[in-house]
């Protein structure tokens, strides 16, 4: 949820939070974010593992960083987030603060007090930075949004048991039931 304040806050502001609070700020308004519960750390680690072998076995560039890890999304201070999983094929953009621009594929797993910040919100910053692919997992539902930015406004909606082809790879497929 969106603090409750006409100023516009920067990502020093992010930075003065007490230890152990996490928050992400859109367009200079911070929203908190609740720890996450099991079933999503179980589904970021299973989608992460099997993306991560993928890599190894491709030899690839790319990497996979999980939340927490900033993402500074434009060229401002008034917007960071943290991705459940971020993949970065252009190391120029990682430095030791985080990834400067947009990864080439965010996952996110929606959290059950505020799913629609995934689908409304982020969706639109992650488009207009450049983001190539954007993924919505929703446990409550069972579902996976895929949004391929690449090829304009493709999106397709997945249930659990479904082969997911990860548009950027054209060889990577992913079936949520059979990595949990």
């Amino acid at each position: 949820m969106a603090l409750l304040n006409t100023s516009h806050y920067t990502i020093n502001d992010i930075y003065a939070l007490p230890e152990g609070q996490r928050a992400e700020l859109i367009d200079g308004q911070i929203y908190y974010m609740a720890p996450p519960n099991a079933r999503h750390q179980e589904i970021i680690f299973s989608l992460s593992r099997k993306i991560a072998d993928y890599f190894d076995k491709k030899n690839g560039a790319c990497k996979i960083y999980l939340a927490p890890y900033a993402v500074f999304l434009n060229k401002d201070d008034k917007n960071y987030v943290e991705p459940d999983i971020s993949i970065i094929c252009d190391k120029k953009k990682l430095d030791e603060r985080g990834c400067n621009g947009a990864p080439d594929w965010i996952i996110e797993v929606t959290s059950p007090s505020d799913p629609q910040r995934d689908y409304g919100i982020k969706l639109f910053k992650y488009r207009t930075a450049g983001v190539r692919e954007y993924w919505i997992v929703n446990p409550q539902k069972k579902t996976v949004m895929v949004y391929d930015f690449e090829k304009e406004l493709y999106s397709n909606q997945y249930d659990f048991n479904d082969d997911i082809h990860v548009c950027i790879y054209n060889d990577l497929i992913l079936n949520i039931n059979n990595l949990l």
